[in-house]
């Protein structure tokens, strides 16, 4: 059995569970909420210890958490990421800064009008940087699910680019 310290192996995971938690709510608040939840969940459980990969484990606890509170507001609202709006290079030109705002408003716009499989999927490949096989153990799908899910989301964004483009 491997000795799992809440310390060291579960409490650093808390900034890629909100990152999760707050792709799939699309709410800073209710992200924050969900990410105390898991790891009161997750000190909480004694299994832990039993888990191979206590990283996945958190993140499907995290993922279910999630979900389930969407399902609970049912609520279709769209919500500004702030964290990835932070990250935008200010020391452009202010006419550079703004267009860079305005692509990084519709993209996020996009993605977040994805069906939830494919902006979850999308997000944990493409910004979490997860490989297939953890994506589908957090998702609890297969991993060929995990791809067709990415290649959708990819395909529809690139769809609704170029129809943007075009107008």
């Amino acid at each position: 059995m491997i000795e799992v310290s809440f310390k060291n192996d579960i409490l650093p995971l808390k900034d890629v569970l909100f990152r999760l938690a707050l792709r799939i709510t699309q709410n800073r608040e209710d992200a924050e909420d969900i990410v105390q939840e898991t790891l009161i969940r997750l000190w909480n459980e004694l299994k832990v210890s039993e888990i191979e990969n206590v990283k996945s484990y958190a993140m499907t606890v995290c993922r279910n958490l999630s979900l389930d509170h969407n399902a609970l507001k049912e609520r279709q609202t769209l919500s500004y990421d702030e964290t990835l709006h932070d990250q935008l290079d200010t020391s452009s030109q202010p006419d550079r800064l703004v267009e860079s705002k305005e692509k990084y408003n519709l993209v996020t716009n996009l993605i977040s009008q994805l069906p939830e499989k494919q902006r979850t999927a999308l997000h944990m490949r493409d910004v979490e940087g997860r490989s297939y096989k953890e994506i589908a153990q957090v998702m609890e799908i297969s991993e060929s699910d995990v791809k067709v899910n990415i290649f959708r989301a990819r395909q529809r964004l690139k769809e609704k680019l170029s129809g943007l483009r075009t107008l």
